[in-house]
Order: structure tokens, then sequence, then C-alpha cells
């Protein structure tokens, strides 16, 4: 006769707690204490049950995630609104899941080895990086042996998983957009020292040349970061140097923040959005839809990052201990065209 397939209620009698706990320790669907989580974990391993459910990716295997972050991302920065809804979103499916999140702020002069060792010091399941991609840390987070995921960065030599959004391609279909309606001489705003923010200006670039358009008319202006004061600042001193406009029809920014400095610094100079100079943002953020005018922009699926990096952070928990190739996830943007864009001015 063949044996019978021990199932959560056997679980439950042998670690002395309630049917439902198992459920809720094994598909991480409430918050229960370490001590509890342990036991349930011990019992299903020691009779078989946990490799089953690990052969399925269907256990719940994160308890306690490091999350680490630079200073400029941190929730109470009231600039960075990209970040802070990733991290608002991350943190309500973390504690739905019952996963405790242990916020670890990114010092840039400390040794990067100082991640994975806060990782260990709180007896971390894995780590979600957001946005820092300098490789020195992804390689240390690597060797470390910790499950990682890296968001909203871009890691070339593929030493952890990430996810991200399909900048290059979402680029290329907001100038597209703008082409459409007759630009020619467009700006693309940005800021220097992010991977992913170059990959927005290929797929600006992308779009010229898609489209067989002379590439003296993609212009590149460089603001000092990505606030709104930065971009008015670029934006205003390149106005001083073409006060006729140099024929540019169109602003394409690489952020939201960087299209609401820039349509102020417009406004400014006498200049209407969009009968004068169309704006179009990258982001998404929920400001640019209450914005007079409205913000055109790249929406990015921002609350779908924290779902996204605990599913491939529970995978890479779940894997077994050979070697895995690192995963990169991006996911699509859509582009939406409000009030701040229209046709150039004749």
């Amino acid at each position: 006769m063949a044996q019978r397939k021990v199932g959560i209620k056997d679980i439950a009698a042998r670690a002395g707690v309630s049917i439902s706990t198992v459920s809720h320790v094994i598909n991480g669907t409430a918050p229960i204490s370490d001590e509890v989580r342990d036991r349930v974990i011990r019992v299903a391993r020691d009779v078989g049950y946990l490799d089953r459910r690990k052969n399925k990716g269907t256990i719940a295997s994160l308890r306690k995630i490091l999350l680490a972050i630079p200073q400029d991302a941190m929730p109470e920065n009231d600039v960075n609104l990209v970040s802070w809804t990733i991290l608002s979103t991350l943190m309500q499916e973390s504690e739905s899941r019952g996963i405790r999140i242990v916020v670890h702020e990114i010092d840039h002069a400390d040794a990067f080895r100082q991640v994975p060792e806060a990782a260990r010091a709180v007896d971390a399941d894995g780590i979600i990086l957001v946005n820092d991609d300098r490789p020195a840390l992804l390689k240390e987070i690597c060797n470390s042996k910790i499950p990682a995921v890296l968001i909203n960065g871009e890691d070339p030599e593929m030493h952890i998983n990430s996810v991200t959004p399909g900048n290059r391609f979402a680029a290329q279909k907001a100038t597209q957009r703008l082409i459409e309606l007759g630009h020619r001489r467009i700006i693309h705003l940005t800021w220097q020292g992010r991977r992913t923010v170059d990959r927005r200006l290929d797929g600006f670039h992308d779009a010229f040349q898609d489209n067989g358009l002379d590439i003296d008319g993609a212009i590149t202006l460089i603001a000092e970061g990505y606030e709104p004061r930065h971009a008015e600042a670029a934006v205003r001193d390149w106005l001083a140097r073409h006060p006729d406009l140099d024929g540019v029809t169109a602003i394409f920014c690489a952020a939201d923040n960087l299209a609401f400095g820039a349509m102020k610094a417009l406004k400014s100079a006498g200049l209407t959005v969009p009968d004068d100079v169309s704006v179009m943002g990258f982001d998404g953020v929920g400001l640019g839809e209450l914005h007079v005018p409205a913000l055109s922009t790249v929406i990015v699926p921002l609350d779908e990052f924290g779902s996204a990096a605990l599913e491939l952070l529970e995978s890479s928990a779940n894997a077994d201990s050979k070697k895995r190739a690192a995963r990169r996830l991006e996911l699509g943007c859509e582009v939406v065209t409000r009030a701040s864009v229209g046709p150039p001015p004749r």
C-alpha cells in the first residue's frame, strides 16, 4: 500500500499549532512570529512536505528582508516620488505576505561589503536593493550568496536579479508620439549618473533613427540632478542662450520631476505649454495628472515593482543550491498624452 502523503494537518499536529497557522506560514499570508514560523518550517522539512512544495515553487520562504536604500530614496524624501511610490507598495505587499522589512540606509562612503554584512546581522533571507547599481556593490552582494533583487537599476553583468521599467523602448515610444505630432527638433532633458536614465536617452535617439530624421534635431540637455529646481535652472540657461528656441518645439524629460521644472522655466520666459513648446515626462507620478497643464508622460507601473521583486526573491530562495542565472524583469510602460503636448506651432 502506498504511503499517505503528509499534509498541513499533520504538520500542525506535530508543530503544536493550528492548521491556519501552518497555512499562513507556508503561503506567507499573515505575519507569524519567528519562533513559530521556524518550528513549522522545521517540521515541514523533516516530513518532506517542504521539498514537495518547493518543487512546485509554492513555498513562502521569505521571513525577513533587508531593504538597502540610498539616502535620497528614503521614504521621508518628498522629492523622489518614484522611489516613494515603489517603497510604499513594497511595504504593503510585504506586510500582506507576513514578511518583515528591515531598512538599511546605504552610505556611499561605506565599504560595499556592509550591505551583505547588514543582511547577515539581522538574519535576513534576502536583500532588496533600490536604485543603487554600482558594479562593485552588485558584485559584493552576488559573492555573499544571499538571494537579492535590484529594483529600478541596471546590472549589465547580471550579478543579481533585477526589476526595472522597459526604459529604452518606452522612451522610444514617447519620442515617437512627439514625432507623429510633427515635432522635428526635440530636447531630451536628462541628468547623469544612472544607467536606467541612459537607456531613456538611447530610446530617444532610436526614435529619430527609426524615422530617418536628422540626428541633429535630437538635442540633449543635461541638468545637474533629477529635482525640479535642477531642470528649471538647465532650461532657463538654455533659453538665455537660445531666445528664439532654435527651432525646438518639444522637450522630452527623463523624469516627471524634470518636466515640472522645465514647465516652470518656460512659463517664466513667457512661453506657453503646449502652444509654444510641448513637454513630455517619464515616470507617471500622481502629481503629473494634477499639474496645469496636465503632464503627458510615460506611465511606469510603479505599484508592480514590489510584488515582482518579492516573486523573484522568493524564486531564488526556493532554488536548489546550484548556481542559477540571474533574471532581469523589464516591466512594460504606457505613453499617455495629456494637455502638455500638442502639434508644433505653425
